[in-house]
């Protein structure tokens, strides 16, 4: 799967070893680069699963088109399709399966009250 990054620096930050343990930490950080790798060496969305440890899921409310896997509880790597338009499946879902290029939006803990973004 081809990925992509939101800004230069999140780039940066998931890429480099030492700029991801600065900015996240030795733990989440090698989740981050763990779940690249497993994304990359994906033919398509539908290859990662929705179980743990990477447990996959499309996300809802405000950010609904977006998906997410584990990291370490609390957070998440956020992203989402890159593709225009996103391609649908015959009951109007996202088809995973045609997803082969994503957008990585961040690594976010979004469950709190407040939002904690930890990507910018």
């Amino acid at each position: 799967m081809d990925i992509y990054f939101s800004c230069a620096k999140l780039q940066k930050a998931c890429n480099l070893e030492q700029e991801s343990i600065k900015k996240w930490g030795p733990e989440i950080a090698k989740k981050v680069r763990q779940r690249l790798s497993e994304l990359k060496a994906a033919d398509s969305l539908s290859d990662i699963s929705h179980l743990p440890p990477p447990r996959l899921h499309e996300l809802t409310g405000e950010r609904k088109g977006r998906f997410a896997v584990d990291l370490q509880q609390p957070f998440r790597l956020v992203f989402e399709p890159a593709h225009d338009p996103i391609p649908l499946n015959g009951s109007g879902g996202i088809d995973r399966s045609k997803i082969t290029a994503i957008l990585i939006n961040g690594v976010e803990d979004y469950h709190g009250k407040k939002k904690k973004r930890r990507s910018k």
